[in-house]
């Protein structure tokens, strides 16, 4: 049986040009990478994002596609793109998983680990 498998990672950056802390809305930028690291042909379906702030406010966004795309990637083939979400405090926390389908439609998941969004003047 044909082992399909989406491994994801992300890379995530403070977008200070788009952030008002005045009004308590901070920018980031995301780009995530997408590979298919099993072993049959899938698409990319939906996706589901849980974006939480400093103060535990978490915000679920689902929807159809990526930035318009629902990539169909080969064993070995990947896909990336970046995106943007705003949230209340300088840091907080994204993860999500995208649902994906193989060419024979059996559905499967495609966790996205947990990343942070942190402008980095509040490190310590």
């Amino acid at each position: 049986m044909p082992r399909p498998e989406f491994t994801c990672s992300v890379q995530a950056r403070y977008l200070p040009e788009q952030s008002q802390p005045a009004q308590s809305q901070y920018a980031f930028a995301y780009t995530v990478r997408i590979a298919n690291t099993g072993d049959t042909t899938a698409q990319l379906v939906a996706r589901q994002w849980l974006i939480s702030d400093a103060t535990g406010h978490t915000e679920e966004v689902r929807g159809l596609a990526v930035v318009g795309h629902q990539p169909v990637l080969k064993p070995g083939e990947h896909f990336e793109y970046t995106s943007w979400t705003r949230i209340a405090t300088p840091q907080g926390t994204m993860r999500g998983t995208f649902l994906c389908m193989t060419e024979d439609a059996r559905p499967f998941d495609a966790p996205v680990p947990e990343f942070a969004l942190v402008r980095a003047d509040v490190l310590h």
